[in-house]
């Protein structure tokens, strides 16, 4: 390794490990207009943003139940079949995160996550695992790009934002890390990612 980066910070979800909730409903709705209709109206990314903050699903669900009565079950499935959002690991990314650790970067995870979901990703994915810390919005009741939750990384994990590369596919998040000094990527496939990593001297 050379340069003056000794440290790549990873985004979790579709960076890492793929998330979408159509990969669920297009399963119990007839067409892809219905599925656009339930989560435009009813679980609503806004909606799903109280997870990343720490609110539970319980509380969460409760409250739109209430709006949406009739679609009760298909909120509840949320929860109860989360993992069938997962369609499993972005291709390549993997590859890389382990060709980074082995040729000794540090590396750190910053998500926007509920707690129980990172743990049950940990379970499935034991490559979460090579990350020295990982902060989890749902954890912390702050999200990105709140620079609060940046800060917290750096403070916990030590790291120098100048030394380290911050990988996100949200350009909001991106900019948040750009004005605290991180260097950046904005993801959006590991073959464009695998070069940026080769052309800033992290792999060879």
């Amino acid at each position: 390794m050379s340069g003056a980066l000794d440290t790549v910070v990873f985004d979790i979800g579709n960076v890492l490990i793929g998330w979408d909730p159509r990969h669920l409903y297009r399963k119990v709705f007839a067409s892809e207009a219905e599925v656009e209709r339930f989560l435009a109206e009813v679980c609503t990314l806004d909606w799903h943003l109280a997870h990343d903050y720490g609110v539970s699903f319980e509380e969460n669900a409760t409250k739109l139940k209430a709006v949406h009565p009739d679609h009760a079950a298909l909120i509840d499935m949320w929860r109860g079949r989360y993992a069938e959002m997962i369609p499993g690991r972005v291709p390549g990314t993997v590859d890389l995160l382990h060709r980074l650790g082995d040729s000794g970067v540090r590396l750190h995870g910053l998500t926007n996550m509920p707690s129980d979901i990172f743990i049950y990703l940990c379970d499935v994915y034991p490559e979460l695992q090579r990350f020295e810390t990982t902060v989890v919005s749902g954890d912390e009741g702050v999200i990105k790009p709140d620079p609060r939750i940046f800060e917290i990384l750096i403070e916990r994990s030590g790291l120098i934002p100048q030394h380290a590369l911050f990988i996100d596919d949200s350009h909001a998040n991106i900019e948040a890390a750009a004005k605290l000094g991180f260097a950046t990527h904005h993801f959006s496939d590991a073959v464009a990612l695998g070069r940026d990593l080769t052309r800033l001297g992290l792999i060879g």
